[in-house]
């Protein structure tokens, strides 16, 4: 049987797989689970609920939140706001968990449903599986005053706002910066928050329909943030996804700034005000090489991990460090909040351009990008990619001619019979002729 929930949260279309049977089943389920401890206390449970603007989180959230009231919990309704707020407020509420409405960076028929423990924390593997297993089983319905109440959170923008405004260590006087919010959940917020923290801001992908989320802008589109930097002569552009928990950026020429160049960037501007736990990076496998080449001649170590920002904090939490994300754009500042922040990481790479009135072109050269090729090889036994012998020859082999300037990551999909090749190297000429001759060897080795 496969699990309910995947890497983040259960995501599907919407009213097909994630229908509000689903929601409110579910909603139901952790209800029991997540709030138990209060009850327990003789407290009656409480519940930060968001989503971002898509069309079906308006039946989606309404199901959650009767759900979670007819469980018992009191929801307090925080409305459209990006998912770093709401994992924040869950914190800052002391509310027993939160929950988000958001298929992230998907087009707009898919949605997905997202909790946060207390404290705002990414849910583990165990207790998502314990909310997966009480889902439609059947429970004492509480009535009467029992009930849990629901409260429209009028404040959730502004508290949120004041925190980030609160962490922002300069601010961005003289910038002019242009904000695609992805017609997503940071439309209304992003804009705002780097106003008050002194920019000068055009907008361009902030008037969200329910439809049109994703759709041609935010950190999956980047042509028009590019186009709009170079006509409004704009020092930089951000750019989010649908929930808000990522970042990309562009440079005044309008040349993409990926989620490695920001870890650079943002890492030795911590590092030279002593921010930077251990003067430590967490990133994934999947990092550019370049990236660890740069920290290793600025001082920084890195730690990698497997691909995906939930086992990047969970090596920031258990070893005490404070920066880390993926090139993707989920960037995590564990000393300011528990899960990637899209306008967090925008507003301190603004900040540090602000600071050392450089360029963010001149700030992103601390790393050279290695020209990188990824070949996903489909229909493969991918459970043979670690063990077969000839093929970690090949391996080895081809990573011994690259010597130090390149790299060969070998990765089976986790969710279909696929091994993703990936190769780095000095040229980019090289890069695909090394990552063809291993997908041959993969092909002949690992066939089914």
């Amino acid at each position: 049987m496969s699990r309910l929930f995947g890497t983040d949260g259960v995501r599907g279309l919407a009213n097909i797989d994630i229908t509000a049977e689903l929601a409110l089943s579910l909603s139901v389920a952790a209800a029991h689970v997540l709030g138990d401890a209060s009850l327990a206390k003789g407290r009656r449970p409480k519940a930060v609920v968001g989503r971002d603007p898509r069309a079906s989180g308006e039946f989606l959230s309404a199901a959650v939140v009767a759900g979670l009231a007819s469980a018992g919990v009191d929801v307090y309704d925080a409305g459209v706001l990006p998912t770093p707020a709401v994992a924040y407020l869950t914190a800052d509420t002391h509310a027993d968990f939160g929950v988000m409405l958001s298929a992230s960076h998907n087009a707009m028929p898919d949605n997905g449903i997202k909790f946060f423990a207390e404290g705002g924390h990414k849910l583990p593997d165990d207790v998502e599986d314990d909310i997966a297993a009480r889902v439609d089983q059947a429970w004492e319905r509480p009535t009467g005053a029992h009930v849990g109440r629901i409260h429209r959170m009028r404040d959730a923008h502004t508290r949120y706002i004041a925190h980030l405004l609160t962490v922002l260590p300069n601010r961005l006087d003289g910038l002019t910066i242009v904000i695609d919010g992805a017609h997503g959940a940071a439309s209304l917020v992003s804009p705002e928050v780097f106003r008050l923290a002194g920019a000068k801001v055009f907008e361009i992908g902030t008037e969200p329909d329910g439809l049109n989320i994703n759709d041609g802008y935010g950190s999956t589109h980047l042509t028009h943030l590019k186009e709009a930097v170079v006509a409004r002569g704009a020092d930089l552009g951000i750019a989010h996804d649908g929930d808000a928990d990522r970042c990309l950026a562009v440079d005044s020429s309008g040349n993409e700034v990926d989620g490695d160049q920001i870890m650079a960037i943002l890492a030795v501007a911590m590092k030279s005000r002593g921010a930077l736990a251990n003067d430590t990076l967490v990133a994934t496998v999947m990092s550019n090489l370049g990236l660890l080449q740069a920290m290793d001649r600025e001082g920084i170590k890195v730690v990698q991990t497997g691909v995906g920002d939930r086992y990047v904090l969970e090596e920031m939490r258990r070893s005490g460090l404070s920066l880390g994300g993926e090139q993707s754009g989920h960037v995590i500042f564990l000393d300011h909040g528990t899960t990637g922040d899209g306008l967090l990481t925008g507003l301190m790479l603004a900040a540090r351009v602000a600071e050392t009135r450089r360029p963010i072109a001149e700030l992103a050269t601390v790393m050279t990008r290695l020209p990188q090729v990824l070949v996903n090889v489909k229909g493969v036994d991918k459970s043979r990619v670690d063990s077969d012998a000839e093929l970690l020859t090949a391996v080895k082999a081809e990573e011994e001619a690259l010597g130090g300037t390149g790299r060969v990551l070998l990765r089976k999909s986790g969710t279909e019979p696929v091994v993703r090749v990936m190769v780095e190297a000095a040229e980019q000429e090289q890069a695909q002729a090394v990552a063809e001759r291993l997908v041959e060897v993969v092909k002949a080795r690992l066939a089914l």
